[in-house]
């Protein structure tokens, strides 16, 4: 419900919110620029008497003195007949400059406050204002539940593209966008009679008047008991008139002042309810609080940018979501398909499931989990496809499904199986698909096969995942489906170095740089290379090997700014794709394209790094350790097998020791007589690690998937006396695994 209003309503409102908010944070500018013109004295250095004594020096035929709310001061007078208005200097009274609006400042307020019409365009104003603080609600509720929660809002965001971008923003502008937006409601709801105006405190002309010679300004007791910080407005009594008196207004309230004895007249004091109301009005623009205004104002100015990136989700999704496919009805369907998503990616992987299904001469329906039906007569198989949203909950396409499932009429041939989409940095990883997964087994269906599970929708693991469904239902599957379709570009190796070939675990360090063209592109030199894409260290590069369109991934150890591309690759038996680049010499090229994985990376600032690997996982950590080129404390902890053969990166890692961008090493070899493994080696630590971990490091894994679960539980068992966990960190972002 909440992401279908927000959607809906930003959609909808989109132009008119941007105009609000653009206009807005233009004038949030304001405040700012007549504060810094604006001489303030120290409370309780000048009164209202010494201003205007000053000021009535330099201006004889003063008629108002106005302070503004920025603190400047200015003076309304006549000169030959002639009005004027001048800012002024409050130690001095001497004129700054004259005082005029800007005429584009007035005019971005009226396109503000009514887009540029009379009462119609400031009740649209409002309306667009009720809108804002709606967003902000069903924002901040999507947010808390992508975070994990509401505790999880400040913890770092996981995601790429558009939902990074979008999510960062939004966490970034919410309260300040809020506080506008509520402002600017009230201000409206006033305005049109909604809520209350604020009582007038504007006090009765004093029925009696001394009438006597009018003592000068500056020696009026009222006035010289008045701070000038206090002050709104005097209004000067006209010339000539024995009976006329000071008008004084200020922030404690009204009155008038007796120009003879300086004596304070029907005074009346500012309602609490006054006070509030101009407390609201400075907070919704800014006046008086200039700082304020332009915290707003960068708020206002992630509107557009947040109305951009929003309809471009709302697209893709909207577009994903058009999974018009050759559906079999509910009585005939032999096999069915539910999605779980939120986004609807879970859609194209389905797809793909569907039409190979199809091809094999089943009859196939795919739906939304939450169009689970009472039972399918005809269905054998069952599959269910599903992320898992926020903190372990269901996907948006989801939420009815174990509601459902109590309802369910099992029959006798049907069997199911669970493939679970989600991220692994998350601690809640696939949760939703495990809870299906046992819900389903308990009510009494038979297993096709165990839950699986995608990690950061990789291509490679549906396709693995594939061949495994293939043999358990004697169906022949070739699942590839790349959910972000990438931008492909040769490569060529320039250089490689060898590991391990003594102890059977082949390992290399290959080098490639952009491929050469050849024919007549060749005899161009501006056209001969190609530049490599950009890219990071820990980023992926899936590589195509030739007569397979399957990709593998293999984490980067450099980034583009190095002019190369480097990995580090060991060779699997039987592995079709690291077999073709362990024989690749130099010169020749291969195909690849960039995956990023932006949640695979150091954390910026002075905090301890500690990088643990072991094999090929050094590559990535080699990278970081390559560009700490602000030096900032940071420790590695590798495992190799034999010192002699596979001390990957040894020279390297030996000049970042000197040059200070790797602060420590510590290594562990399974292969000497003082066998070790990389967990050995942390537990050995674990006085020292904890002691930086209590003080905020951050710990990045990289390696297969058996050293990271060993060094998982290490890590776990010296948090114990911390009072933490593995999961904890991982909810923080001081925990990233990259895993194979």
């Amino acid at each position: 419900m909440w992401r279908t209003f927000h959607s809906i309503a930003g959609l909808l409102a989109a132009v008119l919110l941007i105009t609000v908010a653009t206009s807005g944070a233009i004038l949030s500018v304001s405040p700012a620029l007549d504060r810094s013109g604006a001489t303030i004295p120290a409370q309780g250095t000048v009164s209202v008497a010494q201003l205007a004594g000053r000021v009535v020096n330099h201006y004889p035929q003063t008629e108002q003195i106005k302070r503004l709310p920025s603190g400047v001061i200015v003076v309304y007078y006549v000169n030959d007949g002639t009005p004027g208005a001048d800012r002024v200097d409050p130690l001095t009274g001497l004129g700054v400059g004259s005082y005029q609006p800007s005429p584009l400042f007035r005019w971005v307020k009226d396109l503000h406050r009514a887009f540029l019409r009379d009462d119609g365009g400031r009740l649209l104003a409002g309306l667009t204002a009720a809108v804002m603080v709606l967003m902000c609600l069903s924002g901040a509720f999507l947010l808390a539940r992508r975070s994990g929660g509401w505790r999880s809002l400040l913890r770092p965001l996981k995601g790429t593209g558009d939902q990074r971008v979008h999510s960062e923003l939004a966490r970034f502008a919410i309260i300040g966008l809020l506080l506008s937006a509520l402002t600017g409601t009230y201000l409206s709801a006033v305005r049109f009679g909604l809520a209350p105006e604020p009582m007038s405190n504007e006090p009765a002309y004093p029925a009696e008047v001394t009438g006597g010679t009018p003592a000068t300004v500056s020696s009026l007791k009222a006035l010289r008991e008045t701070d000038l910080n206090s002050l709104h407005e005097l209004v000067f009594p006209y010339p000539n008139d024995p009976l006329d008196v000071y008008s004084l207004s200020t922030r404690q309230g009204s009155g008038f002042v007796d120009p003879s004895t300086g004596e304070l007249l029907e005074f009346e004091a500012t309602t609490s309810h006054s006070r509030l109301h101009g407390l609201i009005l400075s907070l919704h623009t800014g006046e008086g609080l200039w700082w304020l205004g332009l915290i707003l104002g960068a708020a206002s100015l992630t509107v557009p940018v947040l109305s951009f990136s929003g309809t471009r989700i709302w697209w893709r999704r909207r577009s994903s979501a058009d999974r018009s496919l050759n559906n079999a009805d509910i009585a005939t369907a032999d096999t069915v398909i539910l999605v779980g998503s939120e986004h609807n990616t879970t859609y194209g992987f389905a797809r793909v499931l569907h039409e190979q299904m199809v091809a094999a001469g089943r009859r196939v329906l795919t739906a939304d989990m939450n169009d689970l039906a009472q039972a399918y007569p005809n269905a054998s198989m069952l599959f269910v496809l599903t992320a898992t949203y926020g903190d372990g909950g269901p996907p948006a396409s989801a939420v009815l499904f174990m509601r459902k499932l109590n309802h369910f009429h099992i029959t006798d041939c049907l069997s199911f199986a669970v493939l679970g989409f989600g991220d692994r940095q998350y601690a809640n990883y696939c949760r939703f698909a495990v809870e299906v997964d046992e819900a389903l087994g308990v009510i009494g269906l038979e297993r096709l096969d165990e839950a699986a599970f995608i990690d950061r929708q990789s291509s490679r693991m549906f396709n693995d995942w594939g061949h495994r469904l293939a043999k358990r239902i004697d169906v022949p599957l070739s699942l590839v489906h790349d959910p972000v379709p990438s931008t492909r570009f040769k490569l060529e190796l320039l250089d490689r170095a060898d590991f391990g070939a003594q102890i059977d675990a082949p390992t290399s360090i290959l080098r490639f740089g952009p491929a050469r063209k050849t024919g007549m592109a060749s005899y161009l030199p501006w056209r001969a290379v190609r530049p490599l894409p950009e890219f990071e260290a820990g980023d992926l590069i899936g590589v195509i090997p030739p007569g397979d369109e399957t990709p593998r991934y293999y984490s980067l150890a450099c980034s583009s700014t190095d002019g190369l591309l480097e990995i580090c690759v060991r060779k699997q038996p039987g592995g079709v794709c690291s077999g073709f680049l362990h024989n690749l010499k130099a010169g020749e090229q291969i195909q690849g394209f960039i995956q990023p994985n932006p949640d695979f990376r150091p954390a910026p600032g002075r905090h301890p790094i500690i990088l643990i690997g072991a094999g090929a996982g050094i590559g990535p950590l080699a990278g970081f350790i390559r560009k700490n080129n602000a030096r900032n404390p940071m420790f590695l902890y590798w495992g190799g097998r034999n010192p002699q053969s596979d001390f990957l990166y040894q020279p390297e890692l030996d000049r970042y020791l000197d040059d200070s961008r790797l602060t420590g090493l510590t290594t562990a070899f399974s292969r000497t007589d003082n066998r070790a493994y990389v967990q050995d080696r942390i537990t050995e630590d674990a006085p020292t690690l904890r002691d930086m971990i209590e003080k905020g490091a951050q710990i990045l894994v990289c390696g297969g998937r058996e050293m990271a679960t060993g060094v998982r539980q290490v890590i776990d068992d010296l948090l114990v006396p911390l009072g933490t966990s593995v999961d904890t960190l991982k909810r923080e972002g001081r925990y990233l695994e990259d895993v194979y």
